[in-house]
């Protein structure tokens, strides 16, 4: 039986309930663990065929060790924590229940921040959203250990209600990034990302001795075994296409001497002058989200 330490929703008891009829088997950590790699890996293959393969071994190891009745809960598992943040999109659900079910290793420092502490911080650093975008085309922002996401999560938020009053999508102009060395949360970051609509990217891996290098995540794109995992809308035409004029900018500028009539300044004017095509996604196999 999944012990709850703390105060969580009725979402979240509604979420350990239909958990608890797999801990008859299974220990919570192992029903978490699978829970996690199954609904990211369908999110993640629902549209980025490129890491499909691999990603499905892993979607399958966790399958296997389940009956029929017991797969039929983790459907219901995904679809509460969708319409959780549906309904309150303000929230760090899944890092809440992590530490609530007591699941987090100390020996990795997996102590999330409160929520409300990130919300307070994003809305510190945040600054002028709308400046920030007039002047850099879009935003980047970074959690080098970023847990379950509470903080881009928050960060997020903050921006999606300044840019609102400005008639701009938060969607179109803010990149998160993100990395852990611990799978299971990084994932748990990457599923909330993905439902909110963020877009970017988590990598998998030691901040410390294999952090994010500039231009890394472009080339791990294509290749069938990453640690990075992108988030469907990383994959709307207008992420896609600053990807596209950010290579393209990056192999001219790299051409041209010191001496050359082209300024550093120009090499990314054509990422920041996109405009925005609609957004369409294809559906596969799996738990389908899309």
């Amino acid at each position: 039986m999944a012990k709850i330490k703390g105060r969580i929703d009725n979402d979240q008891k509604e979420f350990v309930k239909v958990m608890e009829k797999l801990t008859y088997r299974f220990q919570t950590w192992e029903v978490w663990q699978d829970f996690v790699v199954m609904f990211a890996t369908a999110i993640s293959n629902a549209i980025d065929t490129a890491h499909k393969e691999k990603r499905e071994e892993a979607y399958m190891r966790s399958v296997k060790k389940y009956n029929k009745e017991e797969l039929d809960l983790f459907p219901k598992l995904c679809a509460i924590v969708v319409e959780a943040l549906e309904v309150d999109r303000d929230r760090d659900f899944l890092g809440e229940l992590y530490m609530a079910l007591n699941l987090g290793n100390h020996w990795k420092g997996q102590f999330f921040t409160p929520y409300n502490v990130c919300k307070m911080m994003s809305e510190i650093t945040g600054g002028n959203f709308a400046e920030q975008i007039k002047k850099d085309g879009y935003i980047t922002v970074n959690d080098p250990a970023c847990g379950a996401g509470a903080l881009l999560i928050a960060y997020a938020n903050s921006a999606l209600e300044s840019l609102s009053k400005q008639d701009m999508n938060f969607q179109n102009y803010v990149l998160f990034t993100a990395q852990d060395v611990d799978m299971i949360t990084g994932l748990m970051c990457y599923i909330q990302l993905s439902l909110l609509g963020c877009a970017g990217y988590v990598k998998i891996a030691d901040t410390i001795i294999n952090p994010m290098s500039d231009g890394e995540a472009l080339s791990e794109f294509s290749k069938p075994e990453s640690d990075y995992w992108y988030t469907p809308m990383y994959f709307s035409d207008i992420w896609q296409y600053r990807i596209l004029f950010r290579s393209i900018d990056a192999i001219i500028c790299n051409g041209h001497t010191k001496t050359d009539e082209i300024e550093v300044g120009q090499c990314d004017s054509k990422a920041k002058e996109v405009d925005v095509p609609k957004f369409t996604s294809e559906t596969y196999e799996q738990l389908s989200l899309f």
